[in-house]
């Protein structure tokens, strides 16, 4: 590579994943984790010659039209990339990469969490145990849904869909899905196709959603869309906070059409959810950690340093986006 390319980091990464930075670039890394501001950003930048974000940085057109011209990658340490402006990047001759397939495992099982959470009233329980409310066993204490053996809906039958899928069959779930394509047989296995959203929907009492958020998926779950779920159906989020409507998952959560809900991810994110979440006690709460594994997130780093050997050395990122 001749001189080490320098490589701006944003947060605070895993000590293999700097390990590795240090060993084949010279980063810019952040011990602090603050999070930067634009201007920061792109004063850090003046001297760098790609950068390796999180989901936290949102790289707009008017940022990526600030940065200096020595940029030549955003490589992401994240797989979904809609925080950045990938138009923007494209046209500026900045490459974009993201870090697919090596999540799906602790995604899935987030998702999972969820749902059970979800179904059998988790955080409500744990938090009369916490404040030493519970007295005795009844009956009536605590009831929730099973969701074995029930239909299990999926949007979004990417590599994270799939592999929740697998762990849904589990516990003996039927698996229905939508997805922009059918997938061919030996994916499927055996799950049930609906060609689109609204043909899913009423058969869906799990409804976990996967699909990437873009402006066709940008409030995707709303009112219309809430209704044609079965009464007391859960939903499950894992995706990104935009693909849901959030003042028509609340009223459903409030009326019962929506039984309860597993909420990994949030619009507004961290600091501006919306805040009759918090005060409903059908709704299992989780602070965006889909991908917070050890493992998970050493390959997150690793996949992203990938995609920058292949950059500085002249070949095509294996994941590219942009």
């Amino acid at each position: 590579m001749g001189d080490k390319p320098v490589i701006l980091v944003t947060r605070k990464l895993p000590q293999a994943v700097e390990a590795r930075l240090q060993r084949d670039y010279q980063p810019i890394l952040n011990p602090s984790d603050k999070l930067y501001s634009d201007d920061e950003l792109v004063e850090l930048s003046l001297d760098a010659d790609a950068i390796m974000p999180c989901h936290t940085e949102k790289f707009s057109a008017e940022l990526i039209s600030r940065l200096p011209k020595n940029i030549k990658a955003i490589a992401n340490f994240s797989v979904g990339y809609d925080h950045v402006d990938v138009a923007a990047a494209k046209a500026k001759g900045i490459i974009v990469t993201n870090t697919p397939d090596v999540l799906s495992d602790a995604t899935a099982e987030i998702a999972i969490l969820l749902m059970l959470g979800a179904a059998r009233r988790a955080s409500e329980g744990e938090r009369i145990v916490r404040a030493r409310k519970w007295k005795d066993w009844s009956p009536a204490f605590m009831v929730g849904r099973q969701v074995s053996k029930k239909r299990f809906g999926i949007i979004g039958m990417g590599r994270v869909g799939q592999v929740v899928a697998d762990r849904a069959r589990g516990f003996g779930m039927e698996i229905h899905y939508y997805n922009r394509k059918r997938l061919s047989a030996d994916l499927e296995k055996g799950a049930i196709y609906h060609e689109t959203v609204e043909g899913l929907l009423p058969n869906a009492d799990v409804l976990s959603v996967h699909c990437p958020a873009t402006p066709e998926t940008t409030g995707l779950l709303n009112v219309e869309r809430i209704n044609l779920l079965p009464d007391g159906a859960i939903v499950v989020n894992t995706a990104r906070g935009g693909v849901i409507n959030d003042d028509a998952l609340v009223a459903a959560l409030k009326s019962g059409k929506v039984y309860a809900a597993g909420l990994d991810v949030f619009n507004g994110e961290p600091e501006n959810i919306h805040p009759e979440y918090i005060g409903l006690e059908n709704v299992f709460l989780l602070p965006h950690i889909g991908s917070a594994t050890e493992e998970t997130r050493d390959a997150m780093g690793f996949r992203a340093l990938d995609n920058l050997d292949a950059i500085f050395s002249g070949t095509e990122p294996g994941d590219r986006v942009a």
